[in-house]
């Protein structure tokens, strides 16, 4: 039998590795080395099917396609033997209107009601939430006043948060989103100065005060949510420009600084939707409108364009958060089904691959709206 070692191996002009066809095993029982890089380090042009090392996500990716994009091989159960947890984080309860501290979380590949994680350091809804795939933060906030507190929590454990910084502005009402490594915040509402257009972003593997982003084409606040590895998604949102309840989606590179880029329009003006991702869908649902919406739209993220129809909640909700996800499901939790003191515990959930009405999973420990959620398996990692 022939046997060729080789060390190094490249193309005439030693700028690349040759193309090689017709091998149809490897017999090595050790490892094989792709190409690899950092995001900005992709391909331009490259051909379907092409894998790489994705050196700032380290994780494996290829080439889906020119309308989908570079994806992450996905862990369907990242640093869990029980598959992709969904964290849900403080909230509005009939006994703490303004916000609570408590911590539930899920177990998205199964169906059933969430479980005690622990407590914020603060009390408070109406925050932000995103995650990598070892951290949840919880940033920003209401409770008798507005907060400028980020917090964390270990995603594999349970227990209480713990501080990770502070935001340079006391606010509620602030969109996150995230990739495997950094997390990008919207700026919120409060008194003074009001709603604004700032973007600012921290590492999640640290802690630390934010950075500046870049800016939103339109200031808002109560925007719906989401993300791919390398995109992030800001839909609706209620500004103080008119209208002032928007229908605008805008989107931003994540792994860059810079401001947002018109990406399209939802199929009316929304505020407070619940955003959830896998790596290729975007999926928004309930909302204001000023009524109480049960629709559901989704977009493709690596494209652009306008909403499409998905389905319909099991009700009509305002959540004003962001919600939970897997690789292939998207949970919406709790939220108000009318003006007042109304907080359901319902969770939702819906499959990213088909479109149709949500079903139901399963219940919160209480009834909370306001209620923010991230996950270790989202689609931004």
């Amino acid at each position: 039998m022939s046997q060729i070692n080789i060390r190094n191996l490249c193309n005439e002009n030693e700028d690349g590795a040759p193309t090689i066809v017709g091998v149809s095993t490897f017999s090595a029982t050790s490892y094989m080395c792709p190409p690899k890089g950092t995001t900005a380090q992709r391909p331009e042009n490259p051909v379907s099917g092409s894998i790489r090392f994705n050196t700032d996500t380290a994780s494996l990716e290829y080439y889906k396609g020119n309308t989908i994009g570079w994806t992450q091989i996905e862990m369907t159960s990242p640093d869990l033997d029980g598959g992709v947890r969904g964290i849900a984080m403080g909230g509005e309860t009939p006994s703490s209107p303004n916000g609570s501290a408590t911590i539930d979380y899920f177990t998205i590949s199964t169906l059933g009601n969430g479980q005690d994680f622990g407590d914020l350091t603060q009390s408070r809804g109406t925050a932000g939430a995103c995650a990598s795939r070892t951290r949840g933060l919880c940033m920003s906030g209401y409770e008798g006043g507005y907060h400028n507190v980020i917090d964390y929590i270990t995603i594999s454990s349970t227990g209480n948060a713990l501080d990770f910084g502070d935001l340079p502005v006391a606010v509620q009402g602030v969109g996150a989103l995230s990739d495997a490594t950094r997390a990008v915040m919207t700026s919120g509402s409060n008194a003074s100065p009001g709603i604004t257009n700032v973007l600012s972003y921290v590492t999640i593997a640290t802690t630390g005060n934010p950075q500046d982003f870049g800016d939103q084409q339109r200031s808002s606040s109560y925007s719906g949510t989401c993300s791919s590895s390398t995109r992030g998604i800001l839909a609706g949102g209620y500004g103080p420009a008119a209208p002032t309840i928007s229908n605008t989606i805008e989107y931003l590179t994540i792994a860059t600084t810079g401001n947002t880029s018109d990406f399209g329009d939802m199929n009316g003006v929304r505020i407070g939707a619940m955003g959830v991702s896998n790596s290729t869908r975007g999926v928004f649902g309930g909302g204001l409108s000023p009524t109480f919406l049960n629709n559901i739209e989704y977009l493709t993220i690596a494209t652009l364009g306008d909403t499409i129809d998905f389905g319909d909640l099991i009700n009509s909700r305002y959540m004003r958060s962001s919600g939970m996800a897997s690789p292939t499901r998207g949970l919406f939790q709790g939220g108000s089904t009318s003006p007042g003191t109304n907080r359901v515990d319902n969770v939702d959930y819906i499959e990213f691959a088909t479109t149709g009405n949500s079903l139901d999973f399963g219940n919160l420990t209480q009834g909370m709206s306001a209620i923010p959620g991230c996950s270790n398996g989202h689609g931004g990692l």
